[in-house]
């Protein structure tokens, strides 16, 4: 697996902007960039995420079955290593963020064994943060 990886930028609708600016910044630790009254750029763990304003919509959640799990369609997030998605899990949960699929270990003892959870940002756009007991296994089948 590479380790030279180019940042992704990821443009996503929120309909408040403050909130969700806080929730970025404080709940996810995510660094502060460009911003003007209708947008914010952040860190987003070395990538470009940047928040839009958009009106609040009636969009329904989907979602598709994976381990047994109702995984929400779309979702955006982070592959971190091992010890610091254990890290990440128990300070985002102490900071009070609940859970759409809780931390857990999926495919245990399998190819692609990994470590998963879920969660939605205050717009509902749903997040996901995993990490791979090997991190070599990322694209195996």
């Amino acid at each position: 697996m590479s380790t030279n990886i180019s940042p992704f930028h990821l443009a996503i609708p929120v309909h408040n902007l403050e909130e969700c600016r806080t929730f970025y910044r404080d709940i996810l630790n995510c660094e502060e960039g460009r911003s003007s009254d209708h947008w914010v750029d952040f860190n987003f763990f070395g990538h470009q995420l940047v928040i839009h304003y958009k009106p609040k919509s009636k969009e329904e959640i989907h979602t598709n079955a994976v381990d047994e799990k109702s995984v929400p369609v779309p979702h955006y997030g982070v592959v971190l290593p091992w010890d610091t998605f254990q890290d990440f899990s128990k300070t985002v949960a102490s900071k009070g963020v609940e859970f759409i699929i809780e931390p857990y270990v999926r495919f245990e003892g399998q190819v692609g064994e990994q470590t998963t959870m879920f969660f939605f940002d205050p717009a509902g756009n749903a997040l996901e943060f995993k990490a791979f007991k090997d991190m070599n296994q990322l694209f195996e089948k």
